[in-house]
């Protein structure tokens, strides 16, 4: 993607109307369906063996050509090594790929200097110190996703972090909000942080790894209905 694509993707970010909503962790048709009819505007496809979310590529691609013009895929890698990094953007030829491991900014600038997919990069936010390392990524990531800390997962826990963190935060790139967000805490989430993506996973679940179509659908609900009361 050259600099001049990432400025306008950046503009035409800021200039969303209503914040966007992301559906992490999706494994199967009737979750992704709900997940459309929901309006939702991303969903997750999560390659991480350690998680109770994973989806191997075969299924990834299913489910991403299943989703091709109704919504927009994100596919999750953690750590993952060049070969895999690049053998799975080539099966699933998601929207967006997002790292939500410790990968450096150099990394991806390899990336980045490899393919032209959309790339955002998680970061586990324990104190202001945190955000403002997250400067760093200004250059390689179409946007940063702000989620709880790390814990024996890097992501999906059904944590959140101290959300005050990042009011009046002076951000260098579009952002995203994880952690622990469900259809009961995702107004207060918003207008404390301001955010214009959000993220859920476990918080729309039933068991780990099951998703619950109804908590789909009021998490989304929940986040129209913020949106319309503060226009």
């Amino acid at each position: 993607m050259t600099q001049t694509s990432r400025i306008s993707k950046a503009k035409d970010n800021a200039e969303q109307t209503h914040p966007a909503i992301k559906i992490c962790g999706i494994s199967d048709k009737a979750a992704l369906d709900a997940a459309i009819a929901s309006g939702a505007d991303y969903f997750g496809l999560v390659h991480f063996e350690e998680s109770p979310r994973h989806v191997d590529l075969g299924k990834a691609a299913e489910l991403r050509e299943y989703a091709d013009g109704r919504i927009k895929t994100v596919l999750l890698l953690v750590n993952a090594q060049p070969e895999p990094t690049g053998r799975a953007l080539e099966i699933v030829r998601p929207d967006v790929v997002q790292f939500h491991g410790s990968e450096t900014p150099e990394w991806l600038r390899l990336v980045r200097k490899f393919s032209d997919v959309e790339i955002w990069k998680a970061l586990g936010v324990k104190d202001a110190p945190t955000l403002e390392k997250s400067r760093r990524y200004a250059d390689v990531a179409d946007r940063l996703l702000f989620d709880a800390p790390a814990k024996a997962l890097p992501g999906g826990t059904g944590t959140s972090f101290d959300w005050s963190l990042l009011k009046d935060f002076d951000h260098s790139l579009p952002w995203g909000l994880a952690g622990g967000l469900d259809p009961d805490n995702v107004r207060n989430a918003i207008g404390v942080t301001g955010a214009r993506l959000v993220d859920t996973s476990s918080g729309v679940e039933s068991a780990p790894g099951v998703k619950d179509v109804d908590k789909i659908r009021a998490f989304c609900e929940a986040v129209r209905e913020f949106d319309a009361k503060t226009r």
